[in-house]
């Protein structure tokens, strides 16, 4: 299984980006994903997650309301909208499917399969 992470560049401060996380491999896409995302020195940090069918999505605080995320299992891609970016949100962002003994925490799960990551750059 690879998941590959795509839509990332350079976007002015307030703008929009979209962000795709397409998965191959699979026989199924039942699985949640998450988006997480990392600058240089600090930890990987939650973003968002969304269950296997797109009826449950959870946000950090740091994002919500103003990044959504999606599915659509058809195309076995999951979606991270982000809109009125500000130049903190500069980073490089990673998808993550599969999580294990999975409990409901995104934060806090192990996953089974990370995408390479893409990068962000919101310019002020």
């Amino acid at each position: 299984v690879q998941l590959q992470a795509s839509g990332g560049g350079l976007v002015q401060a307030g703008g929009s980006v979209k962000l795709s996380c397409v998965a191959s491999g699979r026989r199924k896409s039942s699985d949640a994903v998450a988006w997480f995302r990392q600058t240089p020195g600090n930890e990987r940090d939650w973003l968002a997650g969304i269950n296997w069918n797109g009826g449950s999505t959870h946000y950090a605080n740091a994002v919500k309301g103003r990044f959504t995320i999606s599915r659509d299992n058809a195309k076995n891609t999951v979606y991270l909208q982000m809109n009125s970016l500000k130049p903190e949100d500069t980073a490089i962002y990673y998808c993550a499917a599969s999580p294990l003994y999975f409990n409901g925490d995104y934060a806090r799960a192990s996953y089974e399969y990370w995408g390479q990551g893409t990068l962000v750059t919101v310019s002020s």
